[in-house]
């Protein structure tokens, strides 16, 4: 037997059962499942990024729960369905893929379309601030609108900086967005050698927000970077311990000398470089 979704949407009604359901489900409202919504999405693209294709259809099972979660919230409460959420999303892509669906038909016949790709990102953003345009009041209106503050900020400054960029709003090239990067540096320093902590944490903002620009000009997702310069660290760092714990030392008694030298061996490694010694 395989389940379909009418079975999840069913075992989720049960679980919410005011006199049989669960009672930690049952405690549940909207806000305090989001932690778990931002943590199967985190573990979907980490399940993705690591190449482990096995797990990834549980952790796909995990993030569409958490909308079944949402959309039996709603239900009790008259807000909405699940189907008016399956209804709302497919209404909305049609509507940006006039490309595909000019007739705006699901199931009419396919035709090659006439759009070159970024043809088709320069009319999707068209027909996002078109819907901009009809949820305010035109004085209220900001190509800024419906970014969402709950992103990661790193994620968020990239789509900050890509929105403003449809107006021209943005550097040519990398190279200038290079110079900033430097010149926020020196601002940095600048707020070390002052002793100000506020400014500080107000230059190091800047510097990672030209960061994020400099990672958006060179086409690269700052948020993966990050995550990938962190899996690094954490490669690295276990090779440090496991080669202590190999040698019986504790890590405490080293001083910084010898684990920098243990991470350029690791990195060593990594590059399949011969040791110096």
């Amino acid at each position: 037997m395989t389940y379909t979704l009418e079975d999840l949407l069913h075992l989720m009604a049960r679980l919410r059962d005011p006199q049989h359901g669960c009672p930690w489900d049952l405690k549940q409202n909207y806000a305090s499942i989001v932690p778990h919504t931002l943590e199967e999405a985190y573990e979907v693209a980490d399940t993705i990024e690591r190449g482990d294709f096995e797990h990834l259809q549980g952790e796909l099972g995990d993030l569409l729960f958490q909308v079944v979660y949402y959309s039996q919230l709603a239900r009790e409460e008259g807000r909405f369905e699940f189907d008016g959420v399956v209804d709302g999303i497919t209404r909305k892509l049609i509507r940006r893929h006039p490309h595909v669906f000019p007739t705006g038909d699901l199931y009419a016949p396919l035709d090659t379309p006439s759009l070159s790709e970024a043809q088709v990102k320069s009319r999707w953003e068209e027909i996002k601030a078109e819907e901009r345009a009809e949820k305010s009041a035109p004085e209220q209106l900001s190509l800024l609108d419906d970014v969402p503050a709950a992103l990661p900020a790193l994620s968020r400054a990239a789509k900050l900086q890509k929105r403003a960029a449809t107006v021209g709003f943005d550097w040519p090239e990398a190279l200038p967005v290079l110079d900033k990067v430097r010149e926020e540096l020196d601002e940095v320093l600048q707020a070390m050698a002052d002793g100000d902590s506020d400014a500080l944490e107000d230059e190091l903002g800047d510097l990672l927000f030209a960061t994020v620009n400099l990672a958006r000009h060179l086409r690269h997702d700052p948020e993966n970077a990050l995550r990938r310069a962190n899996r690094k660290f954490e490669r690295r760092f276990r090779f440090i311990e496991q080669a202590l714990r190999d040698s019986g030392r504790p890590i405490e008694d080293c001083n910084l000398d010898e684990l920098d030298a243990l991470w350029g061996e690791a990195k060593r490694q990594e590059k399949n470089l011969p040791s110096c010694g």
